[in-house]
């Protein structure tokens, strides 16, 4: 049985004709200078990416987004005029009010900025003015899988690359020794991680395999398979990869399968991160100033103040793509008693990130993002007091922040309606963060497509702007 085009019979006619027209080519190429893709611009402010994404959805208004006048308006229901024709989720649909519950929380202002940060994120009045808040984002789905699925990958539908993986295609790796898209997954520290995390997060979809994501775990060997068994030496080893390599190379020359050139090459990767990876994951000679910035849960390995010390080290070895997952921030009800915890976690490790970048001089072309899938609404879920609420998903409006790689430090750009439940000014959709991020790393989100099923995709899918205001 014939696979797809793979066994195709050729004719000798046909074969001489594809070989002239291959090496015309090859010779005119030859003689031209290297090109730039189409799609990469001259203006690169950031080579690589961390993107600490708050899985479950942190709420806005108990964090960035100050809104005094709500204090006024306890209980008060959302009035139609705000409300309009927003949906809800299956949580509240069986409630008869919207009852708004403002933040228990003080905010206060901090940096030469006067950046409004919550007394929940003390570490962060440190890094107030090298952070920029975008205070209007605003997402179209309004449950976990699809939102999460859409600031990833650009679609709410699954099938779809994720961002590391357009960026890995867009512009390879940096660094042979390690994968040019690391993922790395924290648990929180009350242990209560609510949504799960699908691996087709930091899939390729539809693009070859050796764009995907590589997973690194928290405990024994960063990555499987890591050592060599007892009795493989490192020569051995090397061995077996050398004739494993010859016959897929005779596979791939009789069949032609592009997935057996990415297997070959992952192989090889695994080979170098043999050696790349433990020295990576030894974080026994950093200094105790250095470590002190990350907070005391840098020396347990699954915590996000651990992660956040290995997204640095990954960035100083010229990782383009660092995915830093940390769940948990799904708050139906409860908020009051969750919300701290989690703050807790990333609060210092966040702040001592961005502080250690910087005394490295990294920050510069390293692009920082903060956020999490959507933010929640300012009425209460369920029954509520001013001091216990909980809050439902809310996607019309909510809050994320950026730092270093070309974004501009000390900023504010956007902003909610006084209840913090629609944008009232300089809107920033999902796709116009990822045309900005992607503008930020030299390239042009309009240009950088694959084409799958008749038709060129992009990160973006079919609109999105770059959000100029917040470049530096």
């Amino acid at each position: 049985m014939h696979c797809g085009n793979y066994h195709r019979p050729v004719s000798r006619r046909d074969l001489l004709a594809r070989t002239a027209y291959g090496l015309g080519a090859a010779a005119l190429q030859s003689l031209l200078p290297a090109a730039e893709p189409i799609y990469r611009t001259a203006n690169v402010r950031a080579k690589r990416v961390i993107f600490l994404f708050q899985a479950g959805g942190p709420s806005h208004l108990d964090l960035l987004d100050y809104k005094p006048t709500l204090q006024n308006r306890y209980d008060q229901d959302i009035p139609p005029s705000i409300f309009g024709t927003q949906r809800i989720t299956g949580m509240v649909a069986a409630q008869d009010r919207f009852p708004v519950v403002p933040s228990m929380y003080k905010f206060r202002q901090h940096g030469q900025s006067g950046r409004w940060l919550s007394d929940l994120l003390p570490h962060h009045a440190k890094i107030a003015d090298e952070i920029c808040v975008l205070n209007a984002l605003n997402t179209e789905a309004i449950n976990h899988d699809p939102a999460i699925t859409f600031i990833q990958t650009g679609s709410q539908l699954p099938g779809r690359p994720s961002m590391g993986a357009w960026i890995d295609y867009g512009l390879g790796a940096e660094n042979q020794n390690l994968p040019a898209f690391v993922v790395l997954n924290s648990l929180p520290g009350n242990g209560m991680a609510d949504q799960g995390l699908l691996s087709r997060l930091w899939g390729s979809g539809f693009l070859p395999s050796r764009y995907q994501g590589v997973q690194f775990r928290s405990g024994g060997d960063p990555v499987l398979h890591l050592s060599n068994p007892p009795g493989v030496t490192r020569d051995l080893r090397r061995g077996q990869l050398d004739g494993i390599a010859e016959i897929n190379h005779h596979l791939h020359e009789r069949v032609g399968d592009p997935e057996i050139e990415t297997r070959i090459a992952q192989y090889e990767m695994a080979f170098r991160m043999q050696a790349s990876v433990p020295d990576l994951a030894d974080i026994s000679k950093e200094p105790e100033h250095v470590l002190s910035l990350y907070g005391d849960d840098v020396r347990k390995p699954g915590t996000f103040a651990a992660n956040c010390l290995l997204a640095r080290r990954l960035a100083e070895r010229n990782v383009r793509f660092i995915q830093l997952y940390h769940r948990g921030w799904d708050h139906h009800g409860g908020l009051t008693e969750k919300l701290p915890s989690m703050a807790r976690d990333i609060d210092q490790a966040s702040a001592g990130l961005i502080l250690d970048l910087k005394q490295r001089d990294l920050l510069k072309d390293t692009l920082v993002v903060w956020g999490g899938e959507f933010g929640r609404t300012p009425y209460a879920q369920g029954i509520h007091k001013p001091n216990s609420y909980g809050r439902d998903h809310h996607g019309r409006v909510f809050s994320l922040w950026m730092a270093g790689g070309g974004i501009k430090p000390g900023h504010v750009h956007g902003a909610s309606d006084d209840y913090g439940f629609n944008v009232a000014e300089d809107g920033v959709h999902v796709h116009d963060l990822q045309a900005t991020m992607l503008h930020l790393l030299g390239i042009n989100h309009e240009r950088l497509t694959y084409r799958f099923q008749g038709r060129q995709f992009r990160l973006t899918d079919v609109h999105g702007r770059v959000v100029k205001e917040i470049v530096a």
